[in-house]
């Protein structure tokens, strides 16, 4: 399991690197350069952090791993729609094609940063499917910090170079009270 999780954030650097290629070819700008060498690290520390506490003190599964394991399925089914639901789009940067039209499709139609959410699922979730308790606490408060500053970079971003605030205003008149 711990072995998918690394080759699943393998993969997502990957996708993520050629995206950032075809965005920035095309006119793409980045933001938050400031926090995301902290964010990197703090994902990479995460997954040795998890490895260590689960090899080093013989931690298992969970006696409660029958709830644990369907929310980490329906985190990777969120994060996954919404990486389609972006496409070329999807980054772990934030990188912007000005003047363009924000995705209010997927499961952005529901929330606005359903990736962080899946994100923030997986990371208090993986380690106590393992019974990691350090790990859970220690990343869980950590990812909260990060995504304090993330989410209102990756907000101001998109609301000075695209349509997100008519976007959102928008699709939330449209929405039953």
């Amino acid at each position: 399991m711990l072995f998918v999780i690394v080759l699943q954030r393998i993969s997502e650097l990957i996708i993520a690197r050629s995206n950032e290629k075809k965005l920035k070819s095309q006119g793409g700008i980045e933001y938050g350069q400031e926090h995301y060498p902290y964010m990197v690290f703090m994902h990479a520390a995460f997954l040795l952090s998890l490895i260590c506490e689960i090899v080093l003190l013989h931690r298992t599964i969970s006696p409660l791993w029958i709830f644990f394991i369907p929310v980490i399925f329906f985190s990777q089914a969120i994060r996954y729609w919404a990486i389609a639901s972006l496409g070329t789009r999807w980054n772990t940067k934030i990188i912007l094609m000005p003047e363009e039209q924000v995705v209010i499709s997927g499961p952005y139609q529901y929330f606005r940063h359903p990736n962080y959410l899946a994100v923030t699922a997986e990371i208090l979730f993986f380690p106590l499917l393992f019974q990691a308790y350090g790990t859970a606490i220690l990343f869980t408060i950590l990812n909260v910090m990060m995504l304090s500053v993330r989410i209102p970079a990756e907000e101001r971003a998109l609301k000075a170079h695209t349509n997100y605030q008519s976007a959102f205003r928008l699709q939330s008149k449209s929405e039953p009270e």
